[in-house]
């Protein structure tokens, strides 16, 4: 009989130790979100865009059409940083300005990035990897991360630079 009322015991604290766990990820969750919406909250009073999907489906992270990332980039009064995470060994066009640090690097060299509230635009090859880049730096704490859709490969820059390029 005493065996089944440690047998007991033992289930009720896994249980009691499984609603704690619980707790406090949802704790972490709640943060999260609220982190979240202030963060919504401050972009809106400084003035700047916000995806629609950010407010209704809770995303993280601004998604930005190549024109507009283009726009904030040509702007010499809009403050940013523009961060590349493209391959390595990628050998393709590079946007100047840009730090370049490849998605599997990001993890250990996320602190080169020098501010967490500055508006960060995160660009790729193809926006596929801009995509992961700026979900691990909001969860690294970043505030203000902008994902720049389609990639370098749509970047207008490039293609304003082939247009006035004499051919030869």
């Amino acid at each position: 009989m005493s065996i089944n009322i440690l047998q007991t015991l033992e289930f009720i604290n896994n249980r009691l130790s499984n609603i704690e766990n619980n707790i406090a990820r949802m704790e972490d969750k709640l943060d999260f979100s609220i982190q979240l919406q202030r963060n919504h909250l401050i972009r809106i009073k400084n003035g700047e865009e916000i995806d629609d999907n950010m407010v209704l489906m809770g995303r993280p992270y601004n998604d930005l059409n190549p024109s507009r990332a283009f726009q904030i980039y040509s702007n010499p009064d809009h403050d940013f940083i523009l961060v590349d995470v493209s391959a390595a060994d990628y050998q393709g066009n590079k946007i100047e300005g840009s730090i370049h640090i490849p998605l599997e690097e990001l993890g250990r060299r996320y602190a080169e990035i020098q501010s967490r509230t500055l508006p960060v635009l995160v660009v790729s090859e193809q926006g596929l990897r801009s995509i992961q880049a700026s979900e691990m730096l909001v969860k690294k704490g970043f505030f203000n991360i902008n994902n720049v859709s389609g990639g370098l490969k749509f970047w207008p820059g490039f293609r304003l630079k082939e247009v006035s390029t004499p051919a030869g």
